[in-house]
């Protein structure tokens, strides 16, 4: 049995929400993890090159790595009413946008804005989410994809939201947006992926009962972000899919796949992608 796992999530409130029991030592894990924290971009790329046993990734990410990782039941950030924006400075309309900044090329908030925006004729620009705002404000692009916290500060910083992408996703597909989930290598024996969801579970439980324990690791990593601004982050993007996928977020899943495999040429998920923690 494998006891050293190799563990990489964001510093976003929600994923250190989620894995700060653990990152404390206050959950008595079965597994020892060696954690990195890194900006979702990043963590895609990791990824993509095996590096980590246990991983944060966009959906949209993982979809070409269903052969390699296989999703965990706990910890996704999906829902409704969580998807990204397409904003820009003063009203626009998408044919004045020749150019847009969008936080890494397999999020999946690059996904629904291509969902959103099929054709669309733009030159995009692989940022950091922190940085596409000021990227706007200096005229760099014409229009940026906002994730995370932007979502609830960007109007009093005086930008305007073209389409919430998240809702034009919701209006065709009837299902909630899967943003980002916690995926597993393949390779690892089952027993060990059963209690990686253990610990997961358990995690967020002492999250939930007990966040005054971890509160002061998750501000930590929020950075300069204002405490009811990081409240907010993790009322949104930590929900009842975080505690456990349902049926409804399995088929947003398997549509999301679906759509990538229709729009992708050569490209075929596996549909055993789930991890069966029975």
């Amino acid at each position: 049995m494998i006891d050293s796992l190799k563990l990489g999530y964001s510093p976003c409130p929600n994923d250190t929400y989620i894995f700060g029991g653990l990152a404390m030592g206050l959950v008595p894990d079965q597994l020892d993890y060696q954690i990195t924290l890194a900006d979702v971009d990043l963590l895609n790329t990791l990824a993509h090159d095996m590096s980590y046993d246990v991983i944060k990734m966009s959906y949209h990410a993982w979809a070409y790595q269903t052969d390699q990782y296989q999703m965990l039941p706990y910890g996704s950030a999906l829902g409704f009413g969580v998807g990204p924006l397409l904003i820009s400075q003063g009203s626009k309309t998408m044919r004045e946008i020749k150019r847009v900044a969008i936080p890494g090329q397999f999020t999946t908030a690059n996904l629904l804005f291509d969902f959103a925006f099929a054709g669309a004729n733009v030159e995009k620009e692989v940022m950091l989410f922190s940085n596409i705002e000021s990227a706007i404000s200096s005229g760099r692009v014409d229009a940026g994809v906002i994730i995370h916290e932007n979502r609830f500060t960007y109007r009093e910083r005086g930008f305007h939201c073209i389409q919430d992408l998240g809702e034009y996703w919701e209006s065709k597909s009837q299902l909630p947006i899967p943003l980002g989930g916690i995926a597993v290598k393949r390779s690892l024996p089952s027993e060990t992926k059963a209690m990686i969801c253990s610990d997961l579970k358990r995690s967020i439980n002492l999250a939930d009962q007990n966040f005054h324990l971890i509160e002061e690791y998750v501000k930590e990593y929020a950075q300069e972000m204002d405490i009811s601004v990081m409240k907010k982050h993790i009322d949104l993007y930590v929900n009842q899919s975080t505690r456990g996928l349902s049926e409804q977020d399995i088929s947003s899943i398997d549509y999301l796949l679906n759509y990538i495999s229709k729009t992708q040429q050569d490209h075929q998920s596996h549909s055993d992608w789930l991890f069966d923690v029975k």
